[in-house]
């Protein structure tokens, strides 16, 4: 009896070696080594699946996970389904294997000094911003953020001028009292609503839809782009000029799970993250024209603003970050009367 008990055991430990070695050969036949397990990093972001820059992510995604050959994962969240804003960025911060794609503003909570480049009323075209953003003073300030925690992979994500979206027309700063206007939960965008005169209701942008029903909010501020993509006019039909802010993403990955890639998977993702704020900002400029025409279909109605009165109503939004380098505000100004003159000129 035991003879044959060993014969058995014999037996089973035979094919299951030949089994283990089948499984080794199917796995090292082509490259020699054990095929290496896909890191899996979240990149999550608050655009809805119908705006361009959630649709250009996708493509931004797929040609990572591609040129790969599988060992990156990238696993794309819209809709601010996982964290965004102000808790993604402590995702980005805290070293988590995350990718944020989200408002300038929110990197501010940890230079201050990016809330001074994106500050009200500054530019008067996306040329302007693009070229800001690759002076030494930002590049600078993308070191710092390194120091946080934060690899900065792209400020150029750009989804257009915000405007005000409102129940009622606003033309000049006295039209804005007493208007309750959702904005990002962030000191800048609050600051810069109180002073252009209305009473801002800090709220993550998926629950806007839902507090203008409800009458919790009078309207919002944001680009052309994201009124028509969250059908925001099925419930505001009026949309003013004001061009307060450049609405535009930072692309910002933690340091910790930068450092832990190879050299081939930072230049992938480096590489289509850029193609992928070109492919963006191409088909905003192209989107502009087109769902501005949509939304009057829709029945919105657009109104020119008394600019003069609201570039000197935000002024005083300078002087309320006590935590922005003292003369920063004078520094972006050379640089941009420089880029003017540049551009001007050709250059």
């Amino acid at each position: 009896m035991k003879k044959i008990l060993s014969l058995i055991f014999l037996s089973l430990l035979t094919l299951a070696l030949v089994a283990c070695g089948g499984k080794k050969e199917e796995a090292t036949k082509e490259g020699g080594e054990t095929k290496q397990e896909a890191r899996v990093i979240k990149v999550t972001t608050k655009f809805v699946d119908d705006e361009q820059t959630a649709k250009s992510l996708v493509k931004v995604v797929d040609a990572i996970n591609q040129r790969s050959n599988g060992t990156l994962e990238l696993q794309l969240f819209t809709s601010g389904t996982l964290p965004i804003g102000k808790d993604g960025m402590e995702q980005v911060a805290n070293g988590s294997d995350w990718i944020l794609v989200d408002g300038v503003n929110f990197l501010g909570d940890y230079v201050p000094d990016y809330n001074a480049v994106t500050g009200p009323m500054l530019y008067q075209t996306f040329e302007e911003y693009l070229r800001m953003v690759k002076t030494p003073l930002v590049q600078d300030l993308n070191a710092q953020a390194l120091e946080k925690g934060i690899k900065v992979l792209s400020l150029d994500w750009l989804f257009g001028f915000r405007n005000i979206e409102a129940k009622k027309p606003i033309r000049t700063p006295e039209d804005m009292k007493g208007l309750k206007l959702r904005v990002p939960t962030s000191q800048l965008y609050t600051f810069t609503i109180e002073a252009m005169g209305g009473n801002p209701v800090a709220m993550p942008y998926p629950d806007t839809y839902a507090a203008l029903q409800q009458g919790v909010i009078d309207g919002l501020e944001g680009s052309i782009l994201s009124f028509y993509g969250t059908k925001q006019y099925e419930n505001v039909k009026e949309y003013s000029l004001t061009r307060h802010l450049l609405g535009v993403s930072a692309v910002c990955i933690s340091k910790k799970c930068w450092d832990s890639l190879t050299d081939e998977q930072r230049t992938i993702i480096q590489e289509e993250f850029d193609k992928g704020a070109l492919d963006n900002l191409t088909e905003t400029q192209k989107l502009e024209d087109e769902y501005a025409q949509k939304l009057k279909e829709n029945g919105v109605t657009f109104h020119e603003v008394d600019a003069e009165a609201f570039n000197k109503a935000v002024a005083p939004v300078y002087d309320k970050f006590p935590k922005w380098t003292p003369g920063i505000y004078d520094k972006i100004m050379e640089n941009l009367t420089q880029i003017r003159e540049d551009i001007k000129n050709g250059k």
